[in-house]
């Protein structure tokens, strides 16, 4: 059964900050490059008029700028959740519009880097593979030495074997996955590419609808065909033939203007499980927005068709008008809890675990800032645990935003997955949150919780960011906060009791000083057996034993790279996406340039020397 799309309050499609929330601008032929004119005329001139009552500045003003300025403000800037909806050749047409100034390269960064030859996808099933947030639907991110192909005494020997670049980027924020002897990755413009695992080479190319910030889920389709599925920062998910690149189906997840899809999508048996979060939260900070409507959900599509087949929100209640604001603008609520991570299945309770991030707008509800389990079947809750109550924030509270609650929460959300895990006899959910708290529950009694281990202090960018791992016997948590008297660093936790193994402090910052130059862990953990990959926002990705937590190895990405696909590209922040380990190579993802975090744009495959 589908749960329909609350339809939305009237006004709110009307408001904007600069530009006008907008659709994908679509054209009438996709090979056809965008019109940079028509792409404004419809996504930016109702708030870009010049006028002197505006507080969008007009094309006169944009026009001193260059066209990558252009470009950041739509990916990274306040005009992110406009750009959004763009794709990357949209963007880029009204960047040289407005600045009148052409842009070099292939806007898919794929004019060079071809692979010389046509080849077919290698055996799924006889080749190892990486297929998703994590090697396994439970979230664990954990590759086992088969897989892996590389053990914790090969790591000294690890050397860059390519480099692969992304054009109108800033951030490299998708995870990259292996299969059949690819791997797939998406890009901040839109692009999703198939590169060849071995030597990085580009075998396709596809253009989505927004910026593809999603790990790209693999799973065989019958006896022949292999397919991938993504979503994009405008709510599309898609399904594509992982051989040619080939558009199987392309499915709107959610109809809220604001809505994106963060978290990677999980497939299961024949379904794919899709989150929704959104740009709302930030939105919020604009006094004339009327706040907030967007309510978190998972959609269960088939994978086939994409016909969606159940959609879950995780506030129950449609959103209803709660008065008029200081500045006299229509306050609604409750909303948020929006679903930034990969969904986590648990096949024997026949289940599925999702976690929350916060309100946006009052009234408070239980289910922001909890672990969700849904039946698989038909998306119905069956229980929620809730760690962290009254969590209601947006941003931009600091200046007497009347859109702000009168107590703003500390914006302590998950934006890591449940990691399904076994504890000895016992199956628990292990999870971290920004508030620094790790925990345990358990499944069998609604997600009661089994233990709480403090790894950092917390705050809006701290605490435990990304994603946990874990291997049968430790999790292992990264902490994004660089503070005393509790610093970020590495923490390796019983999985039994949540007792403390080891502690490994947060290096010295190998890039200098400055903004975003520090040794917060905010990406995603990966192990393997022996061996934790952890990167940083000072642009290292480094290896530690599992059994005591020293280093193995580090690798400084704060350089520019020779690229196989030609596109300038540089490494910076490591937040987000983790490494990913297939078939002895590393692959990971370099720079972030926001929130914080320094702007880089690259793919980097390691493998022994």
């Amino acid at each position: 059964m589908v749960r329909p799309v609350v339809a939305l309050p009237g006004g709110v499609v009307r408001v904007c900050w600069a530009l006008v929330v907008v659709l994908s601008y679509a054209t009438a032929v996709a090979a056809q490059a965008p019109d940079g004119s028509r792409v404004f005329q419809a996504s930016c001139a109702g708030c870009h008029t010049g006028a002197a009552d505006s507080r969008a500045p007009g094309v006169d003003a944009l026009r001193a700028r260059t066209p990558q300025a252009i470009i950041d403000a739509l990916l990274i800037g306040a005009m992110r959740p406009q750009g959004a909806r763009l794709s990357g050749a949209e963007r880029r047409a009204v960047a040289e519009f407005i600045t009148g100034k052409s842009i070099e390269g292939d806007v898919s960064g794929a004019s060079a880097g071809r692979c010389t030859a046509r080849t077919s996808l290698q055996d799924f099933a006889k080749t190892p593979h990486w297929t998703g947030w994590s090697p396994s639907t439970t979230n664990s991110r954990f590759q086992s030495a088969e897989q892996a192909g590389i053990a914790a005494s090969d790591l000294p020997r690890l050397k860059l074997k390519w480099a692969f670049g992304f054009p109108d980027a800033s951030v490299a924020w998708s995870h990259p996955t292996v299969a059949a002897g690819r791997v797939f990755v998406g890009s901040q413009n839109g692009t999703v590419y198939s590169l060849d695992a071995k030597t990085g080479c580009i075998h396709w190319t596809f253009s989505a609808k927004g910026g593809v910030r999603t790990a790209v889920a693999v799973a065989p389709a019958g006896a022949s065909r292999l397919v991938v599925y993504f979503g994009d920062t405008a709510a599309n998910a898609y399904a594509l033939d992982a051989d040619t690149g080939r558009t199987l189906w392309v499915r709107r997840v959610d109809d809220h203007p604001s809505a994106r899809i963060t978290g990677s999508p999980t497939f299961f048996e024949g379904r794919l499980y899709v989150p929704v979060a959104s740009y709302e939260e930030a939105q919020g900070a604009d006094p004339q927005y009327p706040c907030c409507t967007f309510r978190g959900s998972i959609s269960a599509l088939d994978a086939e068709s994409g016909t969606v087949e159940w959609k879950t929100y995780m506030i129950a209640e449609s959103p209803q008008r709660r008065g008029t604001s200081t500045s006299g603008t229509p306050l609604w609520g409750p909303a948020g809890a929006g679903v930034w991570s990969a969904p986590t299945v648990d096949a024997a309770r026949r289940a599925l675990y999702v976690a929350t991030g916060n309100a946006y707008s009052a009234p408070a509800t239980s289910s922001s800032d909890a672990v969700v389990a849904l039946d698989l079947a038909t998306g119905a809750i069956r229980w929620t645990r809730q760690v962290t109550a009254n969590d209601i924030y947006i941003s931009n509270c600091r200046a007497g935003n009347p859109n702000c609650p009168d107590a703003v929460g500390p914006d302590h959300d998950f934006g890591s997955p449940p990691v399904l895990a076994r504890a000895g006899n016992r199956d628990v959910i292990v999870i971290g949150q920004k508030s620094g708290m790790a925990f345990a529950m358990d499944p069998e009694k609604k997600g009661e919780i089994l233990w709480q281990y403090r790894a950092g202090q917390g705050s809006t960018l701290g605490g435990i960011e990304w994603g946990a791992a874990a291997d049968g016997e430790r999790a292992y948590f990264a902490v994004s906060d660089i503070t005393t008297p509790q610093p970020g660093g590495l923490h390796a936790v019983n999985l039994a009791t949540g007792t403390r193994a080891w502690f490994t402090p947060p290096r010295t910052p190998i890039c200098g000083s400055g903004r975003g130059c520090n040794g917060a862990q905010s990406a995603a953990v990966t192990a393997i057996a022996g061996a934790v990959f952890s990167g940083s926002n000072d642009g290292s990705l480094r290896a530690f034993s599992t059994s005591t937590g020293e280093m193995l190895w580090e690798f400084d990405s704060n350089r520019d790279f020779t690229t196989v696909n030609a596109v300038p590209a540089k490494g910076a922040s490591m937040i987000g996406p983790g490494a990913a380990v297939a078939g002895g190579m590393v692959y990971v993802n370099s720079g972030y340039g926001a929130f914080g975090g320094r702007p880089g744009n690259v793919l980097l495959a390691f493998g022994p020397e």
